[in-house]
């Protein structure tokens, strides 16, 4: 009987090690992986974090990405962005949140320095993982908000008229999802988030 349980823990060992290391290769397969037609991590560009610190969006694949296009002077709609933004860290996966990084890009780079893009950070309580925030050129931004389909315009010397877009990329950095909107239920945001994040 005892050779049979410990037989029985034995194979129960072995199962999860072998499932562990699947999802270890699965996840080391995800980086290797041909970058598709249809990703973000085609761009070239430069793009600079909260931090200072200079990196291309390809740096981040193999991770769930959720990216909201916002500038910090804004007192109209971007904090409400934000806030949608928080809730929606709020209500991740904490088993898989690990695998899901919050991006804010800057609508207003020459205002935005990354100075400022900490200053603000720091503020709203986002000066942490998963939290980043990005700055690049105006050409770069552009490029960007075309891919998100946010428009955005200046309409004075401090203040954007811009869309409200929420959008989630898959970690091959595919579009995936988008949430239009101002304090709408993101319950569909929230799921396809973790869904995403729980292949990893």
């Amino acid at each position: 009987m005892k050779k049979t349980i410990i037989a029985i823990f034995i194979l129960l060992f072995t199962l999860q090690s072998c499932k562990d290391s699947k999802k270890e290769n699965d996840s080391l397969a995800s980086k290797d992986k041909p970058i598709s037609d249809l990703s973000i991590y085609n761009l070239p560009t430069q793009w600079t974090t909260q931090d200072g610190k200079d990196i291309e969006l390809k740096s981040l694949k193999g991770n769930v990405l959720v990216m909201v296009m916002i500038y910090t002077t804004c007192k109209a709609a971007c904090p409400r962005l934000v806030a949608d933004m928080r809730n929606i860290e709020s209500r991740l996966n904490v088993k898989t949140k690990k695998n899901v990084k919050l991006i804010l890009v800057s609508i207003d780079p020459e205002t935005d320095t990354p100075e400022k893009l900490k200053a603000f950070a720091i503020a709203n309580k986002m000066d942490h993982d998963p939290w980043i925030f990005l700055r690049s050129t105006e050409e770069n931004t552009r490029e960007f908000a075309a891919i998100l389909a946010v428009n955005y315009k200046k309409i004075s010397p401090i203040d954007f008229s811009h869309s409200n877009i929420i959008s989630v990329f898959n970690p091959d950095g595919e579009l995936i999802y988008q949430q239009e909107g101002l304090g709408v239920n993101n319950d569909k945001t929230i799921d396809r988030i973790n869904l995403e994040a729980e292949k990893i």
